[in-house]
């Protein structure tokens, strides 16, 4: 079997944050989350319930967005996913635009309920495959959803780990940053700060990991149910991935 990619890396780091909970939901553009909610799936024997935006067969919410904002409220789905354009130290996300918002040099989807969901689901799993100043940067140009509030603010959500092509880093709410937890293989502790553009926590060497690499049998199930099953939503994510039906 050949090596992990490193979308493989990112969907195995994934999938070990899913670990006993009960209900995970996966949004629009989101490949890497939702083969890793699959693989949390079958890891854990169908216990785990894996919402899925955008299935045509067999769809867990019967009435889309509206039904995933629902159960975010009702406080019924432990994990969710959340990318952007931007991300920067204080886990803020930019899914608008970049540059001044009048005149943006760049446009985006928008922000759909990001804002909402950030606040209301336990544990957000930001993701960015790329990992470069341009995407992780010091400040947002435009805050779609906000990393943090202020303590007198209702806030049961939040941010939980950001995982990128590079390496994966955990969030203090306390600190309200992020902490470097391990290195993706290959990468070194200078190649994350050179190519991060925020400020973040480094623990002692000896205590940074190496972000553990899928083993013969997830990469089975990654490149086979979880890659056959997440074609319906992302055929050419797996056609890349995994080849052609």
């Amino acid at each position: 079997m050949s090596r992990a990619r490193t979308e493989e890396i990112m969907i195995a780091a994934i999938a070990r944050m899913l670990v006993g909970l009960s209900h995970v939901a996966v949004g629009a553009a989101s490949p890497i989350p939702g083969s890793a909610a699959l693989l949390a799936r079958e890891l854990s024997g169908g216990a785990l319930r894996v919402s899925l935006l955008g299935r045509n067969s067999n769809p867990t919410f019967t009435d889309g967005a509206r039904e995933l904002f629902d159960c975010a409220a009702q406080g019924r789905i432990d994990a969710f996913f959340l990318g952007g354009a931007q991300i920067d130290g204080q886990a803020n996300i930019n899914l608008v635009s970049i540059g001044d918002p009048d005149r943006p040099k760049a446009r985006f989807p928008g922000s759909f309920g990001s804002a909402y969901l950030y606040f209301l689901v336990p544990r957000v799993i930001l993701f960015r495959q790329e990992h470069s100043p341009r995407s992780l940067v010091p400040e947002v140009d435009y805050i779609s959803a906000p990393g943090v509030s202020e303590p007198n603010v209702y806030r049961p959500g939040g941010p939980y780990a950001l995982v990128t092509g590079r390496c994966v880093f955990d969030f203090s709410k306390k600190r309200k940053r992020f902490a470097l937890k391990s290195l993706h293989p290959g990468e070194t502790l200078e190649d994350i700060e050179r190519e991060t553009g925020f400020a973040f926590d480094i623990p002692e060497r000896e205590a940074i990991l190496e972000t553990e690499v899928p083993n013969a049998e997830w990469l089975e199930l990654i490149r086979g149910p979880v890659g056959n099953e997440i074609r319906e939503i992302y055929p050419n994510f797996a056609e890349k991935m995994f080849g052609a039906a």
